[in-house]
This record gives C-alpha cells, structure tokens and sequence, in this order.
C-alpha cells in the first residue's frame, strides 16, 4: 500500500521493513547565545480571532523538520545554531540522503528522488535538538523499574516476535503511528539518511473544542475545552484523554488516561502530557510539549517543535488494522516454525 504523506514525502507501508526512528543524541552541551533558539512573535503580529472570540489557530500545519529529537553526537558541544550554521547543517543532512548517492544501475538517487519535493517547506528552528529541557538534549534515563519492564519486553519480543498480532509493533498493525502522538513528533525514515518523514495535521475550532485531523493514519483528536474533569482512570485510550483551555494566546492541552500498551520512549500508563500552541505569524506555529512519568523517567522533559503552514489539502493515509501486510507476517512466522518443526 503506498500513501502519499503530505506534499513532500512518501513510504511504502506494505512491507514489514519500514522503521520509524529518532536520531539519538549525546552529551551534554554549551549554549550558543547568538541565536535565539524559539521563534520570536512576528513584530507587529496581532492573533487573529475566532467568531466566538478564541484565538485562531486553525489551520494546516506541517512539522517537517531536519532537527532529530534527542541531539545528535556531532552537535554535543552546541545546544543551537546561528541561522548560517543552521543552513550548512541542513546542506550535510540533505547531502547525506541517498538522493546523491549511485543506485546499482549507476544512476544517481533514481529510486528516492520519487519521495522528495524540492518545495518543501520547514519552519526555522535553532535548536540542535527538538528536546530543550534537559539542556543535554537527551530523553532522561529511565527508572529502574522502567528499565526492568523495557528489558523484560525486549526479551519477550526475542522469544515470541510474531505469535499473534498483539506480538507486533503498534504502527505495524496501523493502531497507532509515533507521529500521531501526542506529543505529535515527526519522524525520520532509516534513521535519518533518507531525510524527514513530515506530517501534516488540520487544526479546527468550535465553541469548545479543538480537533485535530492527523495525516498519518487518520487519526483524529477531538480536545474539548468547556473545563470538564478528565474520565475516570478505568478508562485508557491510544492517544489519551485530553483537555484543553486558553492562556492569554495560548492554547494549554493536559492529557492524561494514557494506555500503557503504547509505551512512548519507555512510558507507562502514568504518562501526563502537557502541549502548548502558539501562533507566532500567519505562517507560524509554536508546538510545545512537557512529558512527565515518575514511574518512567528520572525526571520530566520538555521538548519545542516550530510547525509550519500548508496550503493542503490532507489526503486519506489509508492504513487499517489486519491489512495484507500483517496477515503476510503472521504467515511468514507459521512458516518458518513448520520448517523448524520438520528439521530442514
């Protein structure tokens, strides 16, 4: 199954091979104060208002980016960049893509020339991680108990990689896609040598609500905002039960009642996201997100994501649980285990 992901770049989902991952990052880093790492407020910009008086942040906004979540061991000693530095570092990661590189037929990035637009459009970033707090740009560690859980998990897998379908990955079986989120993060493709995988999502208001339509698997997220409590614990959701209200321009979206079956960077059930949207232009979103897990991580971490508007529309990635591509795996598994039985 092919799917068109925005105007820039697409991946074949059919094949169990496609991986998601985030570049990680290293130690800690020197601040560089040239360049403010946050997108300032567009001098003379005033938010625009909804009929009902809320600010307008509707709109479709992309989160393509070349900046990785967790900083990257080359960028170490610096925590941002000037906008020159920014500029050649975009120049390294394009130049690392395999659209340069000869294709066995000789020829040069033939095949992934096909997913790239030369139009695509990212909004400035500074930052040299998308991960601002801690300083060192690195998800925290995890608690010991997440690390006895994430150890006992990876060593299930190892034992029992495909016995059903609960035994897969979650984007695997189109449940739920790393940059659906939240926190709504995009994502590299082969770990960032075929450049980013971006993500548009529709933002659009009512009186007392907020949804969210997500490119990626069409997921939607309906955040109402009239100060209702969260539901009751008992109840747990792939993308949690969010609530949302306004600071002054801001909108300020709590979500909790996580499920613990997702498992974001090593989270638990008693994951708590807090997101933050402020339009900074016409063009120009700020995304924020603070994730907080005693039970999972050492301590809370807070990442910033400028995103960037797209003229559209959204079109329908048409991922569904049990497609061919799962039922292929499952297949495979029962294959190999008769082969095994029967000592060839």
């Amino acid at each position: 199954m092919r799917s068109r992901i925005g105007p820039r770049l697409a991946f074949d989902l059919a094949p169990a091979a496609v991986m998601i991952m985030l570049a990680v990052g290293g130690p800690a880093a020197a601040q560089n104060p040239s360049m403010p790492a946050n997108p300032p407020l567009k001098r003379g910009w005033t938010t625009p208002r909804t009929p009902y008086g809320d600010p307008d942040i509707q709109g479709i906004w992309s989160n393509a980016s070349i900046i990785a979540l967790e900083r990257p061991k080359e960028l170490e000693a610096k925590q941002s960049f000037t906008a020159e530095e920014l500029a050649a570092y975009e120049d390294k990661v394009f130049q690392r893509s395999s659209r340069d590189r000869p294709q066995p037929s000789g020829q040069v990035g033939t095949y992934n020339n096909y997913w790239w637009d030369a139009d695509s459009k990212r909004a400035p970033n500074y930052h040299t991680a998308l991960i601002v707090d801690p300083p060192d740009g690195k998800v925290p560690p995890l608690t010991p108990e997440a690390q006895r859980r994430a150890a006992a998990d990876r060593s299930y897998a190892r034992e029992h990689p495909a016995d059903g379908p609960e035994d897969r990955p979650l984007m695997e079986r189109c449940l739920l896609f790393p940059m659906t989120g939240p926190p709504m993060l995009p994502s590299f493709y082969d770990n960032h040598q075929y450049g980013p995988l971006t993500v548009n999502y529709q933002f659009i208001q009512a009186p007392g609500y907020l949804t969210i339509l997500v490119e990626v698997n069409h997921d939607v997220r309906i955040i109402p905002l009239d100060n209702r409590p969260h539901l009751p614990s008992s109840i747990r959701q792939w993308m949690g039960d969010p609530r949302g209200r306004w600071e002054g321009n801001t909108l300020v979206v709590d979500t909790a009642n996580f499920t613990g079956k997702s498992k974001f960077r090593g989270a638990d059930e008693n994951l708590h996201l807090v997101e933050r949207f402020t339009r900074k232009a016409a063009d120009l979103l700020l995304y924020e997100f603070t994730v907080d897990d005693a039970t999972a991580f050492t301590r809370p971490w807070k990442g910033e994501i400028p995103m960037i508007a797209e003229q559209g529309p959204i079109f329908e990635h048409a991922c569904h649980e049990g497609n061919y591509g799962l039922a292929g795996i499952l297949s495979g598994a029962r294959a190999e285990e008769k082969e095994a039985g029967s000592g060839k």
